[in-house]
């Protein structure tokens, strides 16, 4: 019988042979219970003369993978191993270390050659001694490499490793030890090295995800960490130019914005007095659009921009309108995402089948001299109820009537068409009544806080022309992370976990390269940071809760998620000082979460809400907001858990990509089955039940996503109670609608890489 040969990476042949094949089966399937006789089958298919041992290598890889099921999970466990023994093949000729696998990780001299050739920037030499490095490079655990499945490996070296020229030359560890060495950086030196241990294995071992910008960017040169940004237009051209000049520089650095509109003067306003003079906020929203799409995330994908509007605007109408495929394309903005801001007000008047009042920004400035724009709560409705009289009187000369409910159907059509606009609802997301107002959020919905526009003062004449001077504006900023909560398996753990979840985001403040200078100042006025969570399905399955059983358990196990992160903010007060802008705070007032001591004396947990306020009010607290829990879609991969607090899409699934189809199933799919709910086949005002439980005990928001299933005899009047459900249970923001049509589909969801962590 002839002998069939193998082209080896080198060129070189040799023969063909099973048995080093079935060992590299048995290495990638060691410690999962599986038969390997169907992938060993399948040699012969591969088994040809003349083929690369590259290729044998990927269809091994890729044949594994085919065999995933509900029942034999594993298989994606096992496929994901191969990839990383292909990487690991070409990391050994990268590092001339043979064929000893054991030998790839020598970190002192992969740093060396990293911040050599650019690949990372030279902090950690700068900051560390090569004794230092050296014991550091002792914390590696290469065990750690094994834990990922296919989706997940494919992933961390598609978008996360580090490249040179067209070749990967950083291993995950590499990348996670040298996160943990940049994260403590400024840390005491005599406890430095101790703190590089603890954040390098709770990063490394699962039990938090960082967020895409400090993932991918906190060892390369003038990386953004920073997650999320909201900037506020004001109703001059010199904001209006500013602000998009602010997208422009945000997106360059791979970061979501969010950009409020509501002071933009509607369609046919006044200019200098002229009437019909303005195009209103449709022709901005269309440049914004175009800034996104010209100014992409570092060459990985198009600028992501979600644009709000408060739904008093005179231009709300068209607003709606932006992303359906009828109408005037001339008025449309297909690549940004629409965000409605909701004052309580309105949810009132819907109920009430009133009418509401669409207004001018600049009239009520003009006439009332107030910025309704910045007003919520007490204050908004005095005004508007003035106004509202006003108008009937026919003393505004730009208003008009519409049909509460009529308006939030409109809003409903859209997003069943589209998936938007987002929901922001603006009574309950503003907290820090004493330092501004929250406009609105950003692009997942999860994260806000005090914006103002900068302001512009026209100072001289240079070169024949106005310059003007900005000052005194604030862009919220943003950074997060995620705890695993599948890998989570005590409340020590999870404290502990927590603690260094706080200190991770906090120390990024402290060296972040924002892009922006209105950012840098938010950073030190507030150190907004957004700890959040994902894999609670997992975990529920994991303890045999099913999803719509899980209310009760989940409202206990985010008082005790917001109770660690809270003490762990004060405790880095107490080491380090609070935020610029703690004075006068709802935290200087000793209230937590709008309550104050006396609310929590029937918790569980009131001993220790007892020292926390005890500690709040001898040492303030460290960062004005603390916790928000984003979508998390794609760095659900690299964790190997579902995404973020919602129930799982579907048990078993399949992602179509470019190159190729992947099975995927939530972790504890074989012994958890029944536990396992799919989101697709539950009522959704349960899902608004379960969120609100965690949103009580969350200072910022959630990335909500509703699903309607239209085979399940999904009505108008089903999205209509969820919506008001949401609104009356606090809810702050509802992120993407989703709709199963009857032949299965689901429309595609774009998500914010950004938040990702």
């Amino acid at each position: 019988m002839e002998k069939k040969q193998v082209v080896k990476r080198g060129g070189n042949r040799e023969d063909f042979s099973p048995a080093k094949i079935r060992k590299t089966i048995e290495r990638a399937a060691a410690g999962f219970e599986l038969d390997l006789q169907p992938l060993e089958e399948k040699m012969a298919d591969f088994a040809k003369d003349g083929v690369s041992t590259a290729e044998i290598a990927k269809y091994l890889t890729l044949s594994a993978l085919s065999l995933t099921t509900v029942t034999d999970p594993d298989w994606k466990n096992a496929a994901g191993r191969l990839k990383l023994f292909e990487l690991y093949k070409q990391m050994s000729e990268t590092r001339q270390t043979g064929k000893n696998y054991n030998n790839l990780y020598d970190y002192p001299q992969f740093l060396k050659f990293a911040e050599e050739n650019g690949i990372y920037s030279k902090r950690i030499s700068e900051v560390y001694s090569e004794e230092e490095i050296k014991l550091a490079a002792g914390f590696i655990e290469p065990k750690f490499d094994l834990v990922y499945d296919y989706a997940g490996i494919n992933l961390l070296i598609k978008r996360y490793l580090c490249e040179y020229g067209d070749r990967i030359v950083e291993l995950p560890q590499d990348m996670f030890l040298s996160i943990a060495l940049l994260i403590e950086q400024n840390a005491d030196k005599d406890i430095r090295l101790g703190l590089v241990k603890d954040t390098y294995e709770k990063l490394a071992n699962r039990k938090i995800s960082l967020a895409t910008p400090l993932l991918m960017n906190l060892r390369r040169p003038n990386g953004n960490l920073s997650s999320c940004f909201i900037t506020v237009m004001d109703d001059s051209r010199d904001s209006i130019f500013y602000v998009i000049d602010q997208i422009s520089a945000i997106s360059k650095f791979g970061g979501g914005v969010g950009c409020n509109l509501s002071r933009v003067r509607c369609k046919g306003a006044r200019i200098k007095g002229i009437k019909n003079s303005s195009g209103g906020v449709i022709p901005w929203i269309r440049i914004i659009n175009d800034t996104a799409v010209a100014v992409n995330q570092q060459g990985k994908r198009k600028g992501a921009v979600t644009v709000s509007l408060d739904m008093w605007h005179l231009d709300i109408e068209d607003f709606l309108e932006l992303r359906t495929e009828n109408g005037d394309q001339r008025m449309k903005a297909y690549d940004i995402f629409p965000q409605v801001v909701i004052p309580d007000l309105f949810m009132k008047k819907v109920e009430s089948n009133e009418n509401w009042l669409l207004v001018d920004p600049s009239e009520v400035r003009r006439v009332y001299g107030k910025e309704i724009a910045d007003l919520w709560g007490d204050e908004f409705e005095k005004l508007y109820n003035q106004l509202y009289l006003d108008a009937q009187f026919g003393k505004l000369e730009m208003f008009k009537f519409v049909s509460a409910k009529e308006l939030l159907k409109r809003v409903m059509k859209s997003q069943v068409e589209t998936g938007m606009p987002y929901i922001a609802f603006k009574d309950t997301l503003n907290p820090n009544k004493h330092d501004g107002v929250i406009v609105g959020t950003n692009l997942c919905t999860e994260s806000h806080s005090n914006v103002r526009p900068t302001q512009f003062e026209k100072k001289r004449l240079e070169g024949g022309r106005i310059v003007s001077e900005a000052h005194d504006g604030l862009v919220h900023v943003c950074n997060l992370v995620s705890i695993n909560l599948a890998n989570v398996d005590s409340d020590e753990e999870l404290e502990s976990i927590c603690n260094t979840s706080v200190r991770i985001l906090d120390n990024a403040i402290d060296f972040t390269e924002v892009p922006i200078l209105e950012g840098s100042l938010h950073n030190r006025r507030y150190r907004t940071i957004g700890v959040g969570a994902m894999g609670l399905a997992d975990h529920l399955a994991k303890r045999n809760i099913p999803y719509n059983a899980s209310a009760d358990y989940v409202d206990d196990l985010f008082e005790k998620f917001a109770l660690y992160n809270i003490q762990a903010s004060i405790n880095l007060a107490k080491e380090k000082g609070t935020f610029g802008a703690y004075e006068g705070s709802d935290w200087s007032k000793g209230l937590i979460l709008g309550r104050r001591q006396l609310m929590y004396a029937n918790s569980k947990y009131a001993r220790r809400w007892n020292q926390v306020f005890a500690d709040l009010a001898k040492y303030g607290i460290r960062n004005s907001q603390i916790t928000a829990i984003a979508p998390n879609t794609s760095s659900s991969l690299i964790q190997g858990c579902t995404a973020s607090v919602l129930p799982i899409y579907s048990k078993f699934f399949v992602e179509n990509h470019s190159k190729g189809s992947v099975p995927n199933c939530p972790p504890f799919i074989k012994d958890k089955f029944w536990f396992y709910q799919e989101n697709r086949n539950l009522s959704q005002q349960l899902i608004i039940e379960v969120m609100s439980r965690i949103n009580k005990w969350i200072d910022t928001g959630i990335s909500i996503e509703l699903m309607y299933n239209l085979n399940r005899n999904i009505k108008a009047r089903d999205i209509y109670d969820t919506i008001m459900d949401a609104w009356k249970k606090g809810i702050k923001t509802l992120y993407y609608t989703r709709t199963i049509q009857k032949d299965g589909s689901s429309a595609e969801k774009e998500e914010c890489v950004s938040c990702a962590g």
